[in-house]
């Protein structure tokens, strides 16, 4: 008779389990998914929250920089909960660091809708002394379709970017950054220095959706620089000859998606680029060799213009990260 006890109070709280299991899975669902986020400044930024079975688990971009893993995510109540962690440092005149100190920032989200957030970035202040709050907003991405099938995608005439003699057609993305770009015997050329002050980055004025767009491109040693797709996707230019596979080497599309092979020439020489970008969905070819096929994107990189993935925007290229030279940008949008 005990034993039929026992086996009734624990199948009583096996399904008193599987309930509450089965109401956090429920709490958390609409949470989950992509988000496109615009932050505390107005910048560009991305959340990804996705069921890992028995937790939560989420990335995000905030700014500049790469697609990082969170400290942690939760539901309570009706908020979504997101810890980040910051590393300060504090160094002496000359650069050495003195202290290492990890500040930890909390991100409360609250659904707006079924499509949008409403979120709060919590963050104690740097020399211990109260909290600051700013609020921004999220929206949820769509889903992302089925790769296309490139055979059949038709593209308009081509459309040359540069017209050799001036920068006609081409701005700074901040109008009060130093200009380092200019053309000389047709070659698009940042000079810029490698330490010191940043120099702008460089967009079209006109503005695109989908479309095949073709350049080549000179890197210095050390050399970085970047090729952003509608102001929103980065396909890095940097010179990573004889390294490793990495998501933040030359033609992958910034901490995001790595190329399958190293094409890479040795700075100092010219090297081609073949991006095509059609529904949300990339190709690369670098220096003939195909290095990403048809991926899809999900979601902006660092250093976007915008986070909004729907909307027409330029072809810009860095220039706040050093020297470099490009030529030939002929641009064939999605007919």
């Amino acid at each position: 008779m005990r034993s039929c006890r026992i086996a009734i109070m624990f199948a009583a709280a096996s399904m008193m389990f599987v309930s509450l299991s089965a109401h956090a899975a429920k709490a958390s669902d609409p949470f989950i998914g992509r988000w496109a986020l615009t932050i505390p400044g107005g910048g560009a930024g991305w959340l990804g929250i996705e069921d890992a079975g028995a937790y939560l688990d989420g990335s995000i971009l905030w700014g500049g920089g790469s697609v990082v893993p969170v400290e942690s995510v939760y539901v309570n109540g009706d908020a979504l909960v997101v810890t980040r962690i910051n590393t300060l440092e504090e160094k002496d005149k000359d650069g050495k660091v003195l202290r290492t100190r990890r500040l930890t920032e909390t991100i409360t989200a609250k659904l707006k809708g079924a499509q949008d957030l409403e979120l709060v970035q919590s963050q104690p202040a740097s020399n211990g002394q109260g909290v600051s709050e700013r609020p921004f907003t999220g929206t949820r991405i769509a889903d992302l379709p089925e790769a296309p099938n490139l055979k059949k995608v038709k593209f308009g005439e081509a459309i040359q970017l540069l017209n050799g003699k001036d920068l006609g057609g081409w701005t700074l993305t901040n109008s009060n950054a130093k200009n380092g770009w200019t053309i000389k015997e047709g070659v698009l050329t940042n000079e810029a220095p490698r330490h010191g002050v940043n120099f702008g980055n460089l967009r079209t004025e006109a503005v695109f959706e989908d479309f095949n767009l073709t350049l080549e491109v000179r890197v210095p040693a050390g050399g970085n620089s970047g090729v952003y797709l509608r102001g929103i996707y980065e396909v890095q230019v940097e010179d990573s000859f004889g390294q490793s596979l990495d998501s933040h080497h030359m033609g992958a599309v910034y901490s995001r998606i790595t190329p399958t092979s190293s094409q890479e020439k040795p700075a100092g020489e010219w090297q081609s680029l073949d991006i095509t970008l059609v529904d949300r969905h990339v190709t690369v070819k670098l220096n003939g060799t195909m290095i990403i096929d048809n991926q899809p994107l999900l979601g902006c990189t660092g250093g976007a213009l915008t986070s909004d993935e729907f909307k027409p925007g330029p072809i810009y290229l860095q220039g706040d990260h050093g020297s470099v030279e490009y030529r030939n940008l002929v641009l064939r949008p999605v007919k």
